[in-house]
C-alpha cells in the first residue's frame, strides 16, 4: 500500500494538469504566435514520423538479421547431417 501510493504520487508530480496546460499552450502562443503554430505542429509531425521510420527500419534490420542467423544454424545443421550420412556409408566398405 504505502509504495503504490508513493510511486502515484511520483508519477502525479511529474503529468502537468489542466492549470498546467493552459499556461503550456499560453507560452507557447506567446513564443511562436498564431501563425507559427502550424509550422511548429507540421515540423513536429514531421520528426515523429521520421522517428517511427527509423524505428521501423531498425525492426526489420535487427529481424532480417536473425533470420539470416537462422539459416546458418540451418546450413550448419544440414552439413553435420551430410557429414553423418557420408560416415555411415563408409563404415559397411
Amino acid at each position: 500500500m504505502i509504495v503504490s501510493s508513493v510511486l502515484s504520487a511520483i508519477f502525479l508530480i511529474g503529468m502537468p494538469g489542466g492549470t498546467e496546460w493552459i499556461f503550456i499552450i499560453l507560452a507557447i502562443i506567446l513564443l511562436f504566435g498564431g501563425k507559427k503554430i502550424p509550422e511548429l505542429m507540421k515540423g513536429i509531425g514531421k520528426g515523429m514520423r521520421e522517428f517511427k521510420d527509423a524505428k521501423e527500419n531498425v525492426k526489420s534490420e535487427i529481424e532480417e538479421g536473425m533470420k539470416e542467423k537462422d539459416k546458418e544454424e540451418e546450413l550448419r545443421e544440414l552439413k553435420q547431417q551430410l557429414a553423418q550420412a557420408k560416415q555411415a556409408q563408409e563404415l559397411p566398405k
